[in-house]
């Protein structure tokens, strides 16, 4: 891809956010009611292509069965709240009231407490006794400490989630966990990243992942880019990735690793462009933030809000609009694409003639001005 001078002694491509592409119908159309947007990894089946990421203020234990019964998956984070309280229920409704300018502090404090490794296991009993998928969420950091106890426990899906993950981290101070050797001995599908260019998801690919996150820096509640300047437009970061996803298939002769976009997606038009620009399924948060039955009460944060040492999220207001169901599947009282993010991307394959995900990832995108 040719590059553009930024200056004499500095080169740099092109690249895209969703509110640069759009979808270009084409010329066939079909009945929403004939789409379907299922997909699968490994041997878990889901009626909706949507994981809802770890986040305290969207995935709890009770909502992630809540999600997992409305065909999606919830991702529970094994760093958060559930791990560290028994009951953190006083802690939301605390973390709700705190003025703007004491967020940040009090959010570390609250953090501050242990994880507790028999929380683990609870919370996981807790989902798999509802029947639906598990899936669970740790740091690399924290990975090589409490990954038996996540296993033990019985979870479906093991998500290794960070701002950036690399199969190659290198460290003068400590042993760094061996993505390809861990995966290899567990048996358990693992779905890592984040990552957002080819070369890095390519050998994220070759540790024997499942799934591959897509993002960095670029979710609603983050300010990594603020932070730390470091940031990646999601179109290019997610055609670059599922590029990297057929050049794997190539070369492993015939596996298929999950390509799932992570961040940057509020509304339904732009999970749709995730899916169109080569995404298997969407990572969100903020969305399922807006549901009345999500533990952060009209408030959204991440992990990364409450860093020790160097805080690269926010809390945030995003109010509620209505529950997960209508959400996710409606009816949508809003024009905004914040309500029935399904039935927008039903009614978007079927405008252009698609009617199931793997074949919506060829539909023909253009640059807009």
């Amino acid at each position: 891809m040719s590059e553009i001078e930024i200056g004499r002694g500095k080169r740099g491509r092109m690249a895209y956010g969703f509110d640069q592409v759009a979808i270009v119908p084409s010329r066939r159309t079909r009945d929403p009611e004939e789409v379907s947007v299922a997909w699968q990894i490994d041997a878990y089946h889901f009626d909706l292509p949507m994981m809802i990421a770890p986040m305290d203020s969207v995935v709890s234990p009770e909502t992630a069965i809540q999600i997992g019964k409305l065909g999606g998956l919830g991702v529970l984070d094994l760093e958060g709240l559930w791990t560290r309280y028994d009951d953190p229920a006083a802690l939301l409704a605390e973390i709700a009231q705190l003025p703007d300018h004491m967020a940040t502090a009090q959010l570390q404090q609250i953090y501050a407490e242990p994880i507790k490794e028999e929380l683990i296991g609870a919370r996981i009993k807790t989902m798999r006794e509802a029947g639906i998928t598990t899936a669970a969420a740790l740091t690399p950091q924290r990975t090589a400490q409490y990954w038996r106890a996540v296993v033990d426990a019985g979870v479906d899906l093991f998500v290794i989630r960070g701002t950036t993950v690399s199969a190659e981290h290198v460290s003068g101070r400590a042993e760094p966990l061996n993505l390809k050797q861990f995966i290899y001995e567990l048996d358990v599908p693992v779905i890592v990243g984040g990552c957002a260019t080819h070369q890095a998801a390519l050998h994220l690919m070759r540790t024997g992942a499942a799934g591959v996150l897509v993002g960095f820096g670029g979710g609603s509640a983050h300010t990594t880019s603020e932070v730390l300047g470091i940031s990646v437009p999601m179109a290019s970061a997610i055609a670059d990735v599922a590029a990297a996803r057929r050049d794997y298939l190539d070369e492993s002769g015939g596996r298929y690793v999950h390509v799932i976009a992570d961040g940057g997606m509020t509304t339904s038009g732009e999970i749709t462009k995730a899916l169109a620009l080569g995404a298997d399924a969407v990572m969100i948060g903020s969305p399922l933030a807006r549901a009345v039955e999500a533990p952060g009460a009209g408030w959204h944060w991440g992990a990364e809000a409450h860093h020790a040492a160097l805080p690269r999220g926010t809390r945030m207001h995003v109010g509620t609009i209505g529950t997960f169901e209508e959400i996710l599947q409606g009816p949508a009282r809003q024009p905004d694409g914040s309500m029935n993010l399904v039935g927008a991307l039903r009614r978007a394959m079927a405008t252009t003639g698609y009617s199931e995900l793997k074949e919506f990832q060829r539909v023909e995108v253009v640059v807009t001005p």
